[in-house]
């Protein structure tokens, strides 16, 4: 993600809505408008190559394909790679160096051009030419001539990582990744037109899917509408969809999109629910709601790189001190979180529950040790060091912060609070130059692998001086550790199940080294209207909009 994640980032709120846009159409026309209302404006970039948050993930599934992809199901099933663009999903030759997809005939981008081999290696290389991508030197350079894409993006070639024959098309890599089809099935590398014009763009070019993106305007709203050259080649791929319109719109309060569902005048709220709302919801439109749980990480980033965190006993004192269940509290309560210490969600590769801050550390967190926090804060000499405390200005992201600038201050810091919008908030914390010493994120799966949380988040190259897109906001690089990534990896292209020991053993480390305050792992309460049925929750994905349908 998830990615992934409410938003690979930055959480923003997205509501449905039908009643509000009844009057675009007769009630016998059959057209059915899904209107999404965010109580913020969108979340960065809408190119597939640069966007990471699940808020356009969600929609840029729908307009554009991989060649491979994610099943459009609920459950585990959902997780499983399928062929998309490719008629089959390979296996790897060469020792897994080697992947060799044959691309399906006869399929149209939305501008009515065909499909070609072509454009499949013109993508890649776009993707390390336009400079903006977070993942392209960490997740693709695997690919033969990436890391010299790397280092020269403008003159990009991978003339010998990228082979045509016909329609073949192979995949060289410099080693086994034992997750590149998964990466492939990320937006980052969904297919566009050779033609695409290298740089970032305000409207995502053309795609391949069942909608294609007709307006893109930051403050207002992003409409897709149904691309006309789509024709159904895999419904478990790339299903043609229920609704003709799919619009988000911005500027409502979580609060109004609230009370637009209750109504009827609105079908969903993504945002996390206020929780002055959750009795009503439950005791109400209890059959209106549907809570599941999310392969995800709330967290606090410490900056390791600079006072007053810089000192590993001043991390490991706010992680002692922290009231777990508060801070559950203020996102929902139990029934939408569960307090955690470690970076690796619950029910994922490589987990097993360990909490060494809390009082009896073990397996689980109870409650905080503020004997033990204070004894860390007095011989970590750091008292009296002015913190700010970065987070968003939503509803859940300000009450975090707050929480934590009282405890901080409480443990002898000077703590501010830097409350900023979803959408400049992720940017400002990844940039070394702002010097965030402590800030807010949350991460989501991008897809099902241990290296997604641990490799994306902690590892030495996914810290980029200088940038808004370094997802290592704690500027964390430790060798030792990350040369047991790098073992994980490559043990995982023979034997995943030995590999997931490795990632185990990472988890603990980065908690012991206290990088992070791990708050909780969310779950997601998905509220609709009485209007629509068919929720389907992907693991990979959540609410799958295209399969909404209206009563």
């Amino acid at each position: 993600m998830k990615r992934q994640m409410l938003v690979w980032g930055a959480v923003l709120a997205g509501v449905a809505v039908l009643g509000a846009t009844a009057a675009l159409a007769s009630p016998n026309s059959g057209t059915f408008t899904l209107t999404t209302l965010a109580n913020a404006a969108p979340s960065g970039s809408p190119d597939p190559q640069v966007d990471y948050t699940l808020q356009e993930w969600q929609l840029l599934i729908l307009t554009h394909d991989g060649l491979v992809g994610f099943a459009r199901a609920a459950g585990r099933a959902g997780t499983a790679i399928v062929p998309d663009l490719a008629t089959s999903v390979p296996t790897p030759t060469d020792g897994g160096k080697t992947y060799t997809f044959t691309l399906r005939s006869g399929i149209k981008f939305s501008n009515g051009k065909d499909v070609t081999p072509q454009d499949v290696k013109a993508t890649f290389e776009r993707l390390f030419k336009i400079g903006d991508s977070p993942n392209a030197g960490s997740w693709y350079n695997v690919i033969v001539g990436g890391d010299a894409c790397v280092k020269t993006p403008k003159t990009c070639s991978l003339d010998k990582g990228i082979t045509i024959s016909g329609n073949k098309i192979s995949f060289h890599l410099t080693q086994g990744d034992p997750e590149f089809l998964d990466k492939l099935a990320v937006p980052f590398a969904f297919i566009l037109p050779a033609s695409t014009p290298a740089k970032n763009v305000d409207i995502p070019p053309a795609g391949t899917g069942p909608y294609m993106w007709a307006e893109y305007t930051p403050n207002k709203e992003i409409k897709l509408v149904r691309n006309p050259y789509f024709k159904q080649w895999s419904a478990n791929a790339q299903p043609a969809g229920n609704p003709d319109v799919i619009l988000q719109k911005f500027g409502l309060s979580v609060e109004s999109e609230v009370t637009a569902v209750e109504n009827n005048q609105a079908d969903w709220v993504f945002d996390p629910i206020p929780a002055d709302r959750l009795n009503e919801l439950g005791t109400k439109y209890a059959n209106q709601v549907y809570i599941s749980p999310l392969t995800a990480d709330y967290y606090f980033a410490f900056n390791v790189r600079i006072p007053p965190f810089s000192n590993l006993q001043a991390r490991q004192a706010v992680n002692f001190a922290t009231d777990r269940n508060a801070l559950v509290k203020i996102y929902g309560g139990p029934k939408l979180a569960v307090p955690t210490c470690q970076v690796l969600p619950p029910n994922f590769p490589g987990y097993q529950p360990y909490c060494p801050y809390t009082k009896s550390p073990g397996a689980t967190w109870s409650a905080p040790d503020m004997a033990k926090a204070e004894s860390l804060m007095k011989a970590s000499g750091m008292k009296g060091q002015a913190v700010k405390v970065n987070t968003t200005n939503d509803p859940v992201g300000k009450g975090l912060g707050l929480y934590f600038v009282g405890l901080l201050n409480q443990l002898g810091f000077k703590a501010t609070l830097q409350a900023m919008s979803p959408a400049i908030q992720y940017p400002y914390a990844q940039n070394s130059k702002n010097k965030p010493q402590f800030a807010y994120s949350q991460w989501f799966q991008d897809y099902p692998a241990a290296s997604d949380f641990l490799n994306v988040l902690l590892g030495c190259d996914d810290f980029h001086p200088n940038s808004n897109s370094s997802p290592n906001i704690a500027e964390f690089c430790d060798k030792g550790i990350q040369a047991q990534m790098t073992q994980a990896l490559n043990t995982g292209v023979t034997d995943p199940e030995k590999a997931n020991a490795i990632w185990t053993k990472v988890d603990k480390a980065v908690t012991d080294q206290a990088v992070w305050v791990d708050m909780f792992n969310p779950k997601l309460l998905d509220f609709i209207s009485g209007n629509i049925t068919n929720h389907v929750f992907s693991p990979q994905w959540y609410f799958l909009l295209d399969l909404a349908k209206k009563k």
